[in-house]
């Protein structure tokens, strides 16, 4: 029985674009912890004040998206002081803004791809140009590939800038790296093996992560070990110069020659059955139930 993390709230729901996969995560997270003789509780910030926490001894943050995984909750929970998983406040607001991040990044000399910030009256014509096709327009703040569009004609980038703006005021253009998409989980100070992913469709969209079967996902990840260690130390440094902590998740990609870019970083991450987390850990000897409990180990204070 594991009676001494005392009384503990499953954030989960909320009223972001990604509650529904949020629901999942938390109700695997809710179930694992009960498992193991947790005293463990489903909380719904969109169904409950906040101040229903107050009582609580920890705090498991299975919230997705805005109002949960960009340092707002982190923050309350702060200030009542309850610890609480994954990153502080300034780690979880930085992680969540896709351009803030790769400013970061940059300035340490981690790869990025190349990349231009949209609005109205951006040049379409010339970003194209200047990026080259294919290309992906991203909400900034926004998860679970929710408003990702990839363009592969020309003058299709006004489009798809209109569709991410449906979600969010700042939207970015990337360079499409077409070499591989990779992901490197980290929990504690380790980062766990390589995942390389590989959709049926054109790409990594958000039916390809939680509602098709035919994504693969390839642990060993099939790069060379010296490669593989030297992306996952690069993803130790990606997610620490953000202060990250606790646990977390950093993307990257592969070109065709061989060289990784780091893409962005998941300080909230997944804890379905499409999860990419849980399948690491499970190639690093770790079940889900034991992912579970050392996540909220690890759980603190900012």
């Amino acid at each position: 029985m594991h009676r001494k993390f005392g009384k503990v709230a499953v954030l989960m729901g909320g009223t972001s674009a990604e509650r529904p996969v949020s629901l999942k995560s938390g109700a695997g997270v809710l179930a694992a912890l009960r498992r193991q003789g947790v005293d463990a509780h489903a909380f719904d910030p969109a169904d409950q004040p906040l101040d229903a926490l107050k009582g609580y001894d920890r705090a498991f943050i299975a919230l997705h998206g805005r109002y949960g995984e960009d340092g707002t909750i982190q923050g309350a929970l702060d200030l009542m002081g309850i610890p609480f998983t994954g990153p502080g406040v300034m780690a979880s607001a930085v992680g969540m803004d896709k351009f803030r991040t790769k400013l970061i990044w940059q300035a340490v000399g981690l790869p990025v791809p190349e990349y231009a910030m949209l609005s109205a009256d951006a040049n379409f014509t010339e970003v194209e140009e200047q990026l080259g096709l294919p290309l992906f327009v991203k909400p900034v703040r926004e998860g679970s590939s929710i408003g990702v569009s990839m363009v592969t004609r020309e003058g299709g980038l006004r489009a798809a800038w209109q569709e991410a703006a449906r979600h969010d005021s700042l939207v970015i253009a990337e360079s499409g790296v077409m070499g591989g998409e990779y992901t490197v989980a980290i929990v504690g100070d380790q980062a766990l093996p390589v995942i390389k992913i590989e959709p049926a469709t054109g790409f990594y969209d958000y039916d390809a992560k939680y509602l098709r079967d035919d994504t693969r996902y390839l642990c060993p990840c099939g790069l060379p070990k010296d490669k593989e260690a030297e992306v996952q130390a690069g993803a130790l440094k990606a997610f620490e110069v953000l202060g990250g902590k606790g646990w977390g998740r950093v993307d990257f990609l592969m070109d065709q020659e061989g060289r990784h870019y780091f893409l962005e970083v998941n300080t909230s991450p997944g804890m379905t059955d499409h999860s990419l987390v849980p399948m690491a850990a499970r190639v690093a000897g770790m079940d889900y139930d034991e992912l579970v409990l050392k996540v909220l180990t690890l759980a603190g204070r900012d």
